[in-house]
């Protein structure tokens, strides 16, 4: 995987991988079809507004709003038409005071458009801002959320012989394994741990004690993986 730039956050929420996940309301006879899909930069969040007009292309807008990045520095919105500020802030309000968890606000990394077909009734200024608003986070509402982390690569070179039963050791210990080499006369296992220098240093001290010092942690690079659970 890509490493993305240092960042002060080391854990943002973030939507599943996929190709997008709909939601639709009818407001007072206006269609609000919202369209969510995970975005890694400014080109992917406007892509997805771009597909849409095409599938969409009798309706009458198609706002937009996106919030990009770890410590979320990226925020973009747009109103295609509708009255200034009554779509595309709304939406995007929805997605940054969004709480993944009780009072934790840290959604990124997400492209919210909503298409309107209207319904011949005026909503007014106060009513279009509670449509798109409610719009995007109903959408939230059924969308599979993930953690997003930072994390230290570590590589362990270990004889061959006992690499498996140090790798089962350290997945019972709760570390997160990565992917695992093989040279001509030791296998190397890579762990992924916190990216603090407090957990590196326990983690160290764990493997000298699982090993009885015969291996060491070697630091690699981070990466940003999805965690489950």
């Amino acid at each position: 995987m890509a490493e993305q730039e240092e960042s002060r956050a080391t854990a943002y929420t973030t939507l599943a991988p996929g190709d997008g996940f709909r939601h639709e309301l009818e407001i007072k006879r206006s269609r609000f079809i919202t369209v969510l899909r995970r975005a890694s930069d400014e080109d992917a969040a406007r892509a997805l507004a771009s597909e849409l007009r095409k599938e969409f292309h009798d309706a009458r807008h198609h706002c937009s709003a996106f919030v990009l990045g770890p410590d979320r520095a990226i925020q973009r919105s747009n109103d295609d038409g509708e009255p200034s500020g009554t779509a595309g802030i709304p939406m995007l309000e929805a997605l940054i005071k969004r709480e993944t968890l009780p009072g934790v606000t840290d959604l990124s990394d997400v492209s919210a458009v909503v298409v309107r077909y209207f319904g011949g009734i005026l909503l007014g200024a106060g009513g279009l801002v509670r449509a798109y608003s409610e719009s995007v986070s109903a959408a939230l509402d059924s969308a599979p959320l993930v953690q997003r982390r930072r994390l230290r690569m570590c590589d362990i070179p270990v004889p061959h012989h006992a690499a498996g039963k140090l790798e089962n050791d350290l997945r019972s210990a709760g570390y997160v394994m990565a992917e695992t080499s093989y040279g001509p006369s030791e296998t190397i296992l890579r762990v992924a741990l916190p990216d603090d220098a407090n957990a590196i240093a326990d983690a160290g001290e764990r493997l000298a004690s699982m090993t009885a010092g015969a291996s060491g942690l070697q630091l690699r690079g981070t990466e940003w993986v999805d965690v489950q659970g």
